[in-house]
């Protein structure tokens, strides 16, 4: 590291080309490590689900209703411990800039269907007792600033009219796949106010053995097949697999973006490393005259290229890893557990590798190879 002095030298000659540089290269990974975390986000949100639970939902589509009656023949149905059942509600809040997810569910067996929804237990029993109350995600109480006791006021959309409920619970998800910006309210309050009970929008069952869960599954729904409203069940993860599904080949888009832009960033850093090449023939003659050597001097200039690189990492992806975990960031809701994994950071240091020979080999070979006496037939 005797040289650093000179690569920082050399660096610190056009300060603005250099500072743009670094500027580039770290726009560019900080662009990669989100757009690869939204593919990461969704992937994880696809695997996640307990090998006890499976999904049963109306065969014809989620939206159309399944009869609650269902809950003792699935409760029957051998293999089956426990059974749950949620409906959607979409409601709006305020003026509807921040969207967030509510849902009416059965709140005993829901939140032993899911321990991941961590709730003290005085609140679990005060959202159980009372037929008007709801538990809230701690992400809301910091959006909208709400806190317990506190009545809420939700403008319903398929479910019309005024929506008031008490928050009598405020809980944290133990994983982070799990939204903490959602409303849970009762389901018999939904069923009460609007005059239509029976009707669930999908089950949740935990099964005894998760290896056993594909013939559970289809002995269900062989029993209710000639219902009047078939069902359609599976594993929890291919539930919410389905779900990922439908935002498209997410991973070949934002890979595709990620790729190109970390391409084109590589022009311009190879462009700026060239032009800094050139502009010093006239040292490199100098050096070579005092005997630097070529080994010495390709790696002067491996060097310069290998520090704007790894600064311009450092900032992009350390920026990117350090504002989505200090901001909580999860889009509105809709990538819940948004974060910048181990493997993101380490394919972007195999990025910098490559962005540093592919902008730095050629002028450094260049310095290496270029004649003495060509060289110093260009001093004056």
């Amino acid at each position: 590291m005797k040289y650093l002095h000179l690569v920082l030298a050399n660096l610190g000659r056009h300060k603005r080309r250099t500072l743009l540089t670094i500027a580039s290269v770290a726009l560019a990974l900080f662009l990669f490590a989100s757009l690869r975390t939204v593919v990461t986000t969704l992937a994880a949100a696809a695997q996640f689900g307990s090998a006890r639970r499976l999904v049963s939902t109306n065969a014809t589509g989620i939206v159309f209703p399944l009869p609650l009656s269902y809950a003792n023949k699935l409760q029957a149905t051998p293999g089956v411990e426990a059974v749950s059942w949620a409906n959607w509600f979409g409601g709006r809040y305020g003026d509807n800039k921040r969207f967030f997810a509510q849902f009416a569910v059965d709140p005993a067996s829901y939140l032993e269907m899911y321990p991941e929804i961590a709730l003290p237990e005085d609140q679990k029993q005060a959202f159980i007792r009372e037929r008007s109350s709801a538990i809230i995600g701690r992400r809301l109480v910091d959006i909208f600033g709400w806190k317990l006791g506190q009545d809420v006021t939700i403008q319903g959309t398929i479910y019309p009219g005024d929506w008031t409920f008490t928050i009598r619970g405020i809980y944290t998800p133990t994983d982070a796949v799990i939204n903490d910006d959602m409303m849970l309210f009762q389901h018999e309050y939904l069923e009460e106010r609007t005059g239509r009970p029976g009707q669930a929008g999908w089950y949740v069952l935990r099964i005894a053995d998760g290896d056993q869960s594909a013939s559970i599954a289809q002995g269900i729904d062989d029993q209710i097949r000639n219902s009047n409203a078939a069902t359609k069940t599976g594993t929890e993860q291919a539930f919410n697999a389905s779900f990922a599904t439908m935002w498209g080949n997410v991973s070949l888009l934002m890979g595709t973006i990620g790729m190109a832009v970390v391409f084109a960033i590589l022009l311009v850093t190879a462009n700026a490393m060239m032009m800094s090449a050139r502009e010093r023939t006239r040292e490199v003659a100098v050096l070579k005259t005092i005997g630097f050597t070529d080994r010495t001097l390709f790696g002067l200039v491996m060097l310069e290229a290998g520090l704007i690189a790894g600064i311009g990492a450092v900032l992009g992806l350390g920026g990117a890893k350090l504002l989505y975990k200090s901001t909580n960031f999860n889009a509105g809701g809709f990538l819940p557990g948004f974060d910048v994994t181990t493997s993101t950071l380490l394919i972007g240091a195999g990025v910098t590798l490559l962005l540093m020979l592919a902008s730095g080999l050629v002028p450094a070979v260049r310095a290496a190879r270029l004649p003495v006496v060509q060289a110093l037939r260009r001093v004056e």
